[in-house]
């Protein structure tokens, strides 16, 4: 997933042209399928298994440099691509966004337009004066905004949704579900029959992220074969750092005993195995997070190919960490 294209102020989001244009020639020069994340979805729900090297290419925010920098690019290679659009500010016709105008010019040219809220607020946060009833009603009111936006503008909008800033906890992802949209984070992984429909991962592409022997890695993992996790929800509640505890399928090709997991800012993280022969250990960072957006990263080699599978975990941070134990 990208954001902005050749902007070098904003550092923490951007792909320079140079990594982008590497980043798709690596794609054509080793025979990568590029699908419409409409065609992984249809994937998904038919519970059929994805080829090898199959790519979905995502972009979040609608910035003016994926129409200039990301589209032409695209366009030349006649490859499909989705931009998650908030819409307030294209309706605000704000000077670093596209216009609805470009937006129907790409959607000639394998371009899909798909939900990313109307404010891009973070959505999982309710006010004090706030019932659950009532944020349940805003967010809803809001998504659906943004979607019959899409729908009068460019005539199509699909059930897809991206989270804003990769938030999501269980309450946002059962108001996605009753939307009957399927949903991304910003959280790193494979999408595979393993994949959670209302948090599928992606590799987010930007500063450091996107230099070209981290982005060959990625887009040749696998998808780590989690089956049961918990706690299932992403908010820390009363233990900072929080224990995850995880499941896998076995799969005879995973390296078992050389998966290490890592925490956001920290390097390697605590691995305790519960019964390796069936796949249960937990995961524990060795200090508090400290930041609002953490993760777990778990990877293990393959034994038949130089590839890693992998599986990314969010924590969510929403109280002060003295308050937390």
């Amino acid at each position: 997933m990208y954001h902005h294209f050749g902007e070098s102020r904003f550092p923490s989001t951007n792909v320079t042209l140079q990594q982008f244009d590497a980043h798709l020639h690596y794609l054509e020069q080793n025979q990568f399928k590029i699908w419409p994340l409409e065609k992984v979805i249809k994937q998904l729900e038919l519970a059929q298994p994805f080829p090898d090297r199959v790519v979905a290419i995502t972009i979040d925010d609608a910035y003016r440099s994926i129409y200039t920098h990301a589209y032409p690019r695209l366009k030349k290679r006649h490859w499909p691509f989705t931009v998650f659009v908030s819409t307030d500010p294209i309706d605000k016709k704000m000077p670093a966004f596209m216009s609805w105008a470009q937006m129907r010019e790409m959607q000639q040219h394998g371009a899909t337009f798909a939900n990313h809220t109307t404010h891009h607020d973070f959505l999982i946060k309710q006010s004090a004066s706030e019932t659950e009833r009532d944020w349940q009603l805003r967010v809803r009111n809001d998504l659906k905004m943004a979607q019959q936006r899409l729908q009068t503008e460019l005539g199509s909008a699909p059930a897809l949704f991206a989270y804003p800033y990769g938030e999501y906890n269980s309450a946002l992802q059962q108001l996605i579900k009753e939307l009957g949209w399927s949903a991304f984070g910003q959280q790193s992984g494979v999408i595979s029959q393993y994949s959670d429909r209302l948090a599928l991962p992606r590799y987010p592409m930007a500063a450091q992220f996107a230099a070209l022997p981290s982005f060959k890695t990625k887009v040749m993992s696998l998808p780590l074969p989690v089956i049961d996790i918990s706690p299932i929800d992403t908010v820390i509640k009363q233990q900072n750092p929080p224990p995850l505890q995880l499941t896998l399928a076995q799969d005879d090709d995973v390296q078992i005993s050389q998966l290490n997991c890592f925490a956001s800012n920290q390097g390697p993280a605590k691995v305790t195995w519960f019964d390796k022969e069936k796949g249960r250990f937990s995961v524990e960072a060795n200090k508090p997070f400290n930041n609002r957006r953490s993760r777990y990263n778990c990877t293990a080699p393959s034994k038949s190919s130089a590839r890693y599978y992998w599986y990314s975990h969010l924590w969510i941070r929403t109280t002060p960490t003295s308050a937390l134990k």
